[in-house]
């Protein structure tokens, strides 16, 4: 399935190989704890509205996607609170860049010289956003 991020009517379209690495690493439900002033344990459940972690590594899987793709990702992660339509599996869900986690970054496939660069060169990118809306 084809793996796309929407901005202000710009599709970029993703390599479908990168891979949801945190897919099943989160919880709806979010626990806190801790003693009371009495000494007894409290304990503070609620559920997310908003905010589930997706992760898109193209690192392990080789999903290389071009440098002027990287151009433009970056350009957008530098816009703060902006919103985007990520399309994963089918799913059209609200994201944002996830900053605390870092992001986006790419790596390149083969170092070059400078001057060497060309719109076409490779990169291995990992995408972290949050959801802006429900998490289920």
């Amino acid at each position: 399935m084809s793996i796309t991020l929407t901005y202000n009517g710009t599709t970029a379209h993703l390599s479908d190989r990168l891979i949801w690495t945190d897919e099943f690493g989160w919880s709806p439900v979010k626990q806190v704890t801790g003693p009371g002033t009495t000494g007894a344990l409290l304990v503070h459940v609620g559920v997310l509205q908003a905010g589930r972690s997706i992760e898109l590594d193209g690192v392990e899987s080789k999903a290389w996607i071009t440098r002027f793709l990287c151009e433009t990702l970056q350009a957008w992660a530098a816009l703060p609170g902006i919103t985007f339509t990520l399309v994963l599996r089918g799913v059209a869900r609200q994201v944002m860049f996830d900053h605390e986690r870092g992001g986006f970054e790419a790596t390149p496939v083969w170092l070059l010289a400078d001057g060497e660069e060309t719109p076409d060169q490779v990169f291995l990118p990992i995408l972290r956003f949050l959801t802006t809306d429900s998490v289920l």
